[in-house]
């Protein structure tokens, strides 16, 4: 799966979905600082699903109605980085296809989709 990691995603879980065979992009090694707006106008360009850690996302598709091809927002705190990344790619491998343009949040108890008429 195509996706762009947001710079607030943690390494080990964009190195464990290299690992897995996963093509990302990670805005921390591109263009740390760049602006959310800008991280979602670069994953619909290229049509990549959006990971990330910051609900800011979540404010920018619902109530500023920008457009995305999808968003995928980690709420994982507390969590080992190993935990978080076996999640996020069985998470994935089990959904993806179902997170493209939609809304999804990932937590430790359950999965949301939410995809927008």
């Amino acid at each position: 799966m195509n996706l762009l990691a947001d710079e607030s995603v943690d390494r080990p879980i964009v190195d464990r979905l290299r690992a897995e065979s996963h093509d990302v992009l990670y805005i921390a090694d591109r263009k740390p600082g760049m602006s959310d707006i800008s991280v979602l106008a670069s994953a619909k360009e290229s049509q990549v699903l959006l990971v990330t850690g910051d609900k800011d996302f979540g404010e920018l598709v619902f109530r500023q109605g920008l457009v995305d091809s999808g968003v995928v927002l980690l709420r994982l705190a507390g969590l080992s980085s190993e935990t978080k990344s076996r999640i996020v790619v069985e998470v994935l491998r089990d959904h993806g296809n179902e997170m493209l343009n939609a809304f999804s949040v990932i937590s430790p108890a359950s999965i949301r989709i939410r995809h927008r008429i």
